[in-house]
């Protein structure tokens, strides 16, 4: 599950494709498969969205929800993936994004009808 707020006049022309960009990044780093996109957008308007300075409006909060396991180099990984194909593909620099990873142990998660630590089914790996 992944949120990401912005100002609602810069996020909301560019969701499909940083949601692209984001699920490109889950793929390859995560090996999430294909139909594990869930991406929630939260715009706002510039009033109710407060950052830090040195950032431009183009400030975009990304925070990623996933089960525990995966290690920290992989998440590392992600992150720095993210940051890269952001900037590439997006040309929103490094320092308009700030990228959070929130994990909790699979028996927090509820799917289908069952919490995480009862799935055995899933396609991908959560220990990577």
């Amino acid at each position: 599950m992944i949120v990401i707020f912005g100002i609602k006049e810069k996020l909301n022309p560019i969701k499909a494709q940083l949601s692209d960009v984001i699920h490109d990044c889950m793929q390859s780093v995560l090996g999430m498969p294909e139909d594990k996109r869930a991406h929630r957008f939260i715009p706002l308007e510039k009033e109710d969205f407060y950052y830090p300075g040195g950032r431009s409006d183009a400030y975009t909060v990304i925070e990623i929800n996933m089960m525990a396991g995966r290690q920290v180099e992989t998440q590392k990984e992600l992150i720095k993936s993210l940051f890269k194909e952001i900037e590439s593909q997006l040309s929103i620099l490094p320092i308009d994004i700030e990228i959070t990873i929130k994990e909790q142990a699979p028996h927090q998660w509820g799917f289908r009808g069952i919490t995480g630590d009862e799935a055995n089914d899933l396609k991908y790996k959560v220990n990577v």
